[in-house]
């Protein structure tokens, strides 16, 4: 990975068929005209088998622990989607927890932490998800444990390691971080940041907001030994109306809200549509597809980290292009009229998110002339409850938020770029 700062491209034969698996690449399913999707940050563009897997299975009425054939089908499928979910989260142990969206999983699981854990102080970020930040702020608040924050760098959109285990010491009950930025595209060191706090508490409670990470690269629980991770599948070609988090044992046993007689494994009340289970596992199983277009094994760890890997080579190559251009069309960086709101030096710290702002227009009036201009993308401003926090915390009181997916290409890019510079103008 290390080797392609700049990223590497998928075959065009492979890549094409990438794009054959979702819907509405580049029509626009409305108005029947060509259209660049730029905003997958907010909800991707669909997988096929996503889509159509779920709809397999929600048509029939049957249910899952009644017995009979049909029954133990939908079974099946909870477990294999729970199998395929740990090994995208390569975690051993705990329990998959599912909810209607990820951000209820992570406010849930920080409220059972900060009540039940011994400690006087928890510790986040400025560039958190509200699901994330407000779900510590509020039962900190409750519990009356001091609420520590970690400011943003504004020139990078990140945050150091260092500037954050300032804030950890061996009274901390909690650490929730986020892995990539859904505003400034940086990828947090998680892997460091989870080692050296633990060096100040070795049985520090480490949680991660995982959701705009796990649709560009890899999670990995036994590598950063965290406590709860989340993901939500629209975000990654699939449906909304689900959340999806891994638990720890020491969380999973953690006192939760369910039914006096339920597992203690059981943080779900009730369960989602067993639909849902075969769209996980349509993800997960499109992921080692590609992984099987570059690696001979059965292994599917290995085949999901190859296709990942590629994946974000991809998108890492579609992100040096938007920035830095080609003969074709001039990058963002230099281009006249617009900037990029953040420092992107080291690509291998960015997902395929990127703020920009425009000399002469705000947020609000270009993304609605990027839209008369057939390209999707969204602002993101100190007016949403949503960003506030994290635009402010670079110096900017909105961006318009550029966020691609691997499916797109080098013409898309380009294409994008043109009317930008035109926009700029």
């Amino acid at each position: 990975m290390k080797e392609y700062p700049n990223g590497l491209l998928m075959p065009a034969e492979l890549s094409a068929q990438i794009r054959d698996k979702y819907y509405h690449v580049d029509i626009d399913p409305f108005t029947g005209k060509k259209r660049l999707f730029f905003d997958n940050s907010g909800g991707s563009m669909r997988l096929k088998a996503a889509s159509e897997e779920f709809q397999k299975v929600d048509d029939l009425p049957n249910c899952g622990g009644h017995g009979g054939k049909a029954s133990d089908y939908l079974d099946s499928l909870r477990v294999k989607a729970c199998d395929d979910m740990k090994t995208l989260f390569n975690a051993e142990g705990g329990c998959i927890m599912t909810s209607m969206t990820a951000s209820i999983i992570i406010f849930d699981v920080s409220e059972a932490i900060i009540e039940n854990v011994p400690g006087t102080n928890v510790v986040t970020t400025e560039l958190e998800h509200p699901s994330a930040f407000d779900g510590c702020e509020i039962p900190s608040t409750k519990y009356k444990k001091e609420f520590r924050v970690a400011k943003t760098d504004p020139r990078t959109g990140s945050i150091p390691v260092e500037r954050i285990l300032e804030l950890v010491d061996k009274d901390t009950c909690l650490l929730s971080v986020i892995m990539t930025s859904n505003i400034t595209g940086a990828i947090l060191d998680i892997e460091t940041l989870a080692r050296e706090a633990r060096k100040i508490k070795p049985d520090l409670y480490i949680i991660c907001d995982s959701v705009q990470h796990t649709p560009h690269g890899l999670t990995d629980m036994k590598g950063c030994k965290l406590d709860c991770v989340n993901f939500a599948p629209y975000k990654f070609g699939g449906l909304r109306g689900l959340g999806v988090g891994w638990l720890s044992d020491r969380v999973m046993n953690l006192p939760h809200r369910k039914l006096i007689r339920e597992t203690q494994s059981n943080w779900e009340m009730g369960g989602c549509a067993p639909g849902m289970y075969a769209m996980l596992s349509a993800i997960f199983d499109y992921v080692c597809w590609i992984g099987r277009q570059f690696t001979n094994t059965e292994d599917k760890r290995a085949l999901y980290v190859e296709g990942m890997n590629r994946i974000t080579l991809h998108e890492r190559a579609l992100l040096h292009r938007m920035l830095h251009g080609s003969d074709d069309a001039p990058g963002l960086i230099g281009m006249k009229g617009v900037k990029v709101a953040v420092e992107m030096d080291d690509l291998t710290q960015r997902d395929l998110i990127v703020p920009i702002v425009f000399d002469k227009m705000s947020c609000e009036e270009a993304a609605r002339a990027y839209e008369s201009a057939g390209v999707v993308i969204h602002e993101r401003t100190d007016k949403s409850l949503y960003s506030a926090r994290q635009v402010n915390s670079i110096g900017q009181h909105g961006i318009v938020r550029v966020s691609p997916l691997h499916c797109h290409t080098y013409d898309d890019i380009d294409e994008f770029l043109k009317i930008t510079a035109e926009l700029a103008k």
